[in-house]
């Protein structure tokens, strides 16, 4: 397995099935000097998770066919370093108590803070 992309140790891999969600953090993480990758679904990302190094992924919860929690679920089986940090724009406690237990390094509620969510991102990546 290669691991000799450009953006080694600083991709950043985002996941959610909304476009206009997908695309605003695409080009915010762009913008503060990421390497981005986006999936607007959740099999696709795991497909990429399963064959390359993935540092960081940013994950909705809900989402059509495979839900944030089942991708953290799957991740864990093939990808257990990867860091990953959470967003969604519904509240909902046993969601996130359940994806707190999954362990995430950050939580966030749509529409968050872009300074907390890039500081976030940039820990998770020093800690990968």
């Amino acid at each position: 397995m290669s691991e000799s992309s450009a953006g080694e140790g600083n991709e950043v891999c985002i996941v959610d099935d909304d476009p206009s969600v997908l695309k605003s953090m695409q080009y915010l993480l762009a913008s503060e000097g990421f390497e981005v990758r986006a999936f607007n679904k959740a099999e696709d990302f795991l497909a990429h998770a399963g064959a390359n190094h993935v540092p960081v992924v940013v994950t909705d919860i809900w989402m059509d066919q495979v839900t944030g929690l089942e991708l953290l679920a799957r991740l864990c089986a093939i990808s257990p370093r990867t860091k990953v940090i959470v967003i969604t724009a519904r509240e909902d406690l046993a969601a996130r108590a359940t994806a707190m237990a999954i362990g995430p390094v950050a939580f966030f509620m749509k529409p968050f803070n872009d300074e907390k969510f890039i500081a976030a991102v940039r820990d998770a990546l020093n800690q990968s």
